[in-house]
């Protein structure tokens, strides 16, 4: 019987054009990221190679070979001041989302994360996904500020709520 477990694991260049496929929705028809600029495979591409050179990572989240979402992280901020702080990225496709397998993803990125010897990972979400900071939450995230108006997308201004996880 073939495998129906959803598999988390590294992402390839091979993994790109349906990681675009995915994020590209979320960045044209969302607030969930300011980016008002879709990604082309080969950025993705060369995003994924990036983040696995360090410090970072990339994951995908796959079942029978169909994109389920991804996971990544990098540095928070440049200079060596932050290099144990890391900013990640999540997300699902619609039909994967409330099935456990966003903080099965989460675990798998911040296990890296701490085994590569970060100390702190954060998540920057619009004010406005209440979802993705009750997600955040349940996994031990705290609220540590909400920077107001600091991102414009659809022709207004959004807040942003950062949280972080001491690994």
């Amino acid at each position: 019987m073939p495998e129906t477990r959803p598999q988390i694991r590294p992402a390839t260049a091979a993994d790109a054009p349906a990681i675009s496929a995915l994020w590209n929705p979320i960045i044209r028809d969302t607030v969930v990221t300011f980016n008002p600029v879709e990604r082309d495979p080969a950025e993705i591409a060369e995003m994924i190679a990036t983040r696995q050179a360090g410090p970072g990572a990339f994951f995908v989240a796959e079942r029978a070979g169909a994109l389920l979402g991804f996971a990544s992280y990098a540095q928070f901020r440049g200079g060596l001041g932050y290099a144990r702080c890391m900013e990640h990225t999540i997300n699902l496709a619609p039909a994967a989302r409330g099935q456990g397998l966003g903080p099965k993803l989460m675990t798998t990125l911040e296990d890296h994360a701490r085994a590569a010897g970060h100390h702190i990972m954060v998540a920057a979400i619009t004010g406005s996904n209440d979802g993705s900071v009750r997600f955040h939450a349940a996994l031990g995230y705290v609220h540590v500020g909400t920077m107001p108006q600091v991102g414009w997308k659809f022709g207004q201004y959004h807040d942003l709520v950062l949280m972080q996880k001491t690994l």
